[in-house]
């Protein structure tokens, strides 16, 4: 689960993260109004949506009076903003956030995100504060520092120094900064956060680090832990279709290709869409209907995979084992009773009774149901059905 920049700084500030004083608002007045709350003759105005690159998009701009709030504010507001996290459909302004300006002096980056090749969270640091930290590691990775946290002792001062050291900080600043780090890395694991990115953070002139942005991600599956943290969630920030997906246990992340996928496992549909991709084709979607699926669930994968028009063929690709094949092959057919499923549907089903669900499809006889038998050759058949080349 994602959440705004200002309910991030909500959690930092109980943590004693230093950030900016600023107030969220929903309408030009309140931002105003926020802005006159906060004093002093400098603020921002930032838009609030789940996504990075905001600043660059045009979502975050400076105002020097209280009338370039309320013109700033009533730009921002109502906008679709699209950034390189957006993708080019963007996502319209709902809030924005009014806070203080800040005198800066240096700009940094700092990030925590879990390795799961080490099974530890990683503090990443550099000095490219501002920049999109995906093109700086792409293009320079050596300008980032990287550090593990062995959770079974925690963060320690030699993990500050080794960040400090790296960032090339001086002497009288490395203390600070690893005392913010160490605060920072509080907030990851106290919270079951799976991701906490600071872009920038600045060192103020008076020598304080202070987190200028804030983006937090966290752990669906611990959000019972953290019902302060679920009560933040902003729904109108999710893809209406994800949404009801997870309403029906079904685990959908829409894509932008045009074959439809549709397979048990988090595993084998990764390895589902790396084959639809190797033999030409472009996935639209990870659905997982995981391993209690039945015809109920696989109906309602059928009806969310079709709610996308780029959809031209459906790949099932299910392997039997807790689930069996036969209740995925009913569900098939009970699909094409409820929905009009207008599009070839190539199944491959191995495993448990995988015999049964043959026979129930052939005796169906539906036209627009293609058997395969392997993945390779599902890949290959529902890749040739959406370009239009088997019907």
């Amino acid at each position: 689960m994602n959440i705004h920049e200002y309910q991030a700084k909500e959690i930092f500030k109980r943590y004693n993260v230093p950030t900016p004083n600023g107030h969220v608002a929903c309408t030009t007045d309140e931002a105003v109004a926020n802005a006159q709350k906060l004093g002093g003759t400098l603020w921002v105005v930032k838009a609030q949506i789940h996504a990075g690159g905001r600043g660059l998009g045009g979502g975050v701009k400076l105002a020097r009076s209280l009338e370039e709030v309320k013109t700033l504010a009533n730009e921002i507001l109502g906008m679709t903003l699209v950034t390189h996290q957006t993708g080019p459909a963007g996502k319209v302004v709902h809030k924005v956030y009014i806070e203080e300006g800040v005198a800066i002096a240096d700009e940094l980056y700092l990030g925590i995100v879990l390795d799961r090749a080490r099974e530890m969270p990683v503090i990443m640091a550099s000095r490219e504060g501002g920049m999109e930290i995906e093109k700086v590691a792409a293009e320079s990775p050596e300008k980032i520092i990287k550090v593990a946290v062995d959770p079974f002792i925690g963060f320690q001062p030699f993990h500050g120094r080794e960040l400090a050291y790296g960032l090339g900080l001086e002497k009288e600043a490395i203390a600070s900064f690893s005392a913010f780090a160490a605060s920072l890395y509080k907030v990851y694991m106290e919270n079951d956060a799976e991701l906490i990115e600071i872009n920038p953070l600045v060192k103020t002139k008076s020598g304080t680090f202070v987190a200028l942005d804030g983006k937090m991600s966290f752990d669906d599956n611990a959000l019972f832990r953290h019902p302060e943290i679920e009560a933040m969630r902003d729904l109108s920030e999710e893809n209406p279709i994800e949404r009801e997906a997870s309403e029906f246990g079904l685990s959908y992340v829409k894509l932008d290709g045009n074959v439809g996928c549709m397979v048990n496992g988090a595993g084998l549909a990764m390895g589902t869409m790396d084959t639809i991709h190797y033999v030409g084709g472009f996935p639209a979607n990870f659905l997982d209907v995981g391993g209690g699926a039945n015809a109920t669930t696989v109906a309602k994968g059928f009806e969310i995979i079709l709610k996308d028009p780029n959809v031209k063929s459906i790949f099932v690709n299910i392997f039997g084992g807790i689930v069996r094949c036969d209740r995925i092959a009913n569900g098939i057919l009970e699909a094409t009773k409820l929905i009009d499923v207008h599009v070839p549907v190539i199944v491959r089903l191995d495993g448990t009774n995988a015999k049964e669900a043959a026979e129930i499809l052939k005796n169906a006889h539906i036209p627009n149901i293609i058997s395969a038998t392997d993945l390779l050759e599902g890949a290959m058949k529902a890749v040739a059905a959406a370009k239009g080349e088997i019907a």
